[in-house]
């Protein structure tokens, strides 16, 4: 099996959501790990939350499933049952088509660490049920509720 080499796997910083939704995600860093291994059917990324940092917008998806686990640190999971703290060691998982949306905050004075991993299917929609968005490949991206796309970043 190929070690991958984790100082060679490229950081994302920020998200690619439209503004002003973008904005409490824009300290996160990603490093897809699954894409540096090869891996097609799902991914794997190591995530940092600095202190303030939001993992995403809180979402549910239609196709995708989800798992995270806390390697470091400590970050608050929000969902529809409310909230609560994660700490290394700790994981929560997310069933596709469950609409219980979620999202990591990073309420602590440190960085979290955590790894995500979900299916990937180009069939997914993405709800975000606290905003004006959803992610629908097939309407070409992040469109409005009413079904109108985003401006293209």
């Amino acid at each position: 099996m190929p070690k991958i080499d984790l100082a060679a796997v490229p950081e994302r910083k920020g998200s690619s959501y439209p503004a002003p939704f973008d904005a409490p995600c824009a300290p996160r860093v990603r490093k897809a790990l699954g894409d540096a291994g090869g891996l097609s059917d799902f991914g794997v990324n190591l995530l940092t939350l600095e202190p303030g940092a939001w993992s995403s917008q809180r979402h549910w998806h239609s196709d995708e499933d989800e798992f995270v686990w806390i390697l470091s640190g400590e970050a608050t999971l929000i969902t529809d049952d409310g909230r609560r703290v994660l700490r290394a060691g700790d994981c929560a998982a997310f069933p596709k088509g469950a609409a219980n949306g979620h999202h990591l905050v990073n309420e602590s004075n440190a960085p979290a660490v955590c790894l995500e991993v979900g299916t990937r299917t180009e069939t997914d929609v993405c709800d975000y049920p606290d905003i004006d968005m959803r992610y629908d490949p097939k309407a070409g991206g992040y469109v409005h509720r009413d079904g109108t796309l985003y401006p293209k970043r």
